[in-house]
């Protein structure tokens, strides 16, 4: 029953991060980089710090990261490189869409952010635990690899036309290598959570609520990969003369965008602020627990191509791309039961 309260409250999680940019569309007038580092501001500082907040106090929180200060730079470290994956995972939304975009994306991050850490904290891959791990992992890729080939049809059957319709800027090759590329730099904040233990063992030994221990170092991850996109966001307004831009917007415009940044911000937490929660309910040594990062990937994939769906990025694709894409998104949730297989 706690492993289904588990997965429950990471699917919520990975249900808001897949419609977090849904909102983004609703924003006016400002360039890519304005807005996107007003949404950082809440998806990366803001809900964050609230979020570690509720597990423990502020002057207690600090003192938990200076005792810790090695795994707190080592996490903030791996936040940044994060971050990295963060800019180009923006990208290959708007080269592929938010379907095959984030299928690409998030398939390369599940494998990379599940075995690393499994291995670094001593897993043997080829033990029983570990081969079941393995097995989950490896469905999981054909899942996210049968969701990506009906992403491929879809582009054969639709015309120049349908595909710029659907996606302004599609460019299907451009797209796949940044996918990719954000992919392996975001399984950095898997990375960063493992580095991260030693502050929230320190968390909860300080009186944190177990069930939120875990936001403290989603924090420190989060805030590593808002100074990276902070500097490239003020690259680009230098670049391309758009610094004051959001000054110069009318009290409408500022009010809409702001607000609709913010709501982004606060769908995106929400996947972190679910696997944190949901985590609590797993054995700490347990599949399950090793799997959780790939649960968390799978399940945005599945709920990204539910809102590729309802936004038309499939219209035109045709039977057989459908088709694909309905059993890659049925084996992703075939993954979720395989860790089960080590009781």
């Amino acid at each position: 029953m706690n492993i289904i309260f588990g997965l429950l409250i990471i699917a919520v999680g990975s249900m808001g991060q897949s419609s977090s940019y849904v909102p983004i569309n609703k924003i006016k007038e400002w360039s890519w980089e304005n807005f996107w580092l007003v949404q950082g501001i809440f998806a990366w500082v803001v809900f964050p710090l609230l979020g570690a907040i509720m597990a423990i106090s502020f002057p207690e929180m600090i003192e938990v990261y200076i005792s810790n200060a090695a795994a707190t730079w080592q996490t903030v470290g791996y936040g940044v490189l994060w971050g990295v994956g963060g800019l180009t995972f923006g990208l290959s939304m708007r080269y592929l869409g938010i379907a095959l975009g984030q299928s690409v994306a998030l398939g390369t991050c599940a494998a990379f952010g599940t075995l690393i850490p499994a291995m670094l904290s001593g897993t043997d891959l080829f033990s029983p635990k570990g081969l079941i791990l393995l097995l989950a992992v490896a469905v999981t890729l054909v899942g996210i690899t049968l969701v990506g080939y009906a992403g491929s049809l879809r582009s054969k059957n639709m015309s120049d036309e349908e595909r710029r319709k659907a996606i302004k800027d599609f460019a299907l090759k451009k797209g796949l290598l940044i996918a990719l590329f954000a992919g392996v730099m975001s399984a950095c904040f898997s990375l960063g959570l493992n580095a991260g233990i030693p502050v929230k063992e320190a968390a909860i030994a300080a009186g944190a609520k177990e069930l939120f221990a875990q936001n403290p170092v989603t924090l420190l991850v989060t805030f590593g990969g808002f100074i990276t996109n902070l500097v490239y966001c003020l690259y680009m307004n230098r670049k391309n003369k758009t610094g004051g831009e959001i000054r110069r917007s009318s009290k409408a415009v500022l009010i809409n965008n702001t607000l609709f940044c913010a709501l982004a911000g606060l769908l995106w937490y929400t996947q972190f602020f679910g696997l944190g929660m949901g985590q609590s309910f797993f054995e700490p040594d347990s599949v399950m627990m090793a799997f959780s990062w790939s649960i968390l990937m799978s399940l945005n994939v599945v709920f990204s191509n539910v809102w590729g769906v309802i936004l038309k990025e499939w219209k035109g694709a045709g039977k057989k791309a459908v088709i694909f894409l309905a059993i890659g998104m049925g084996t992703l949730i075939l993954s979720l039961i395989i860790p089960n297989l080590s009781k």
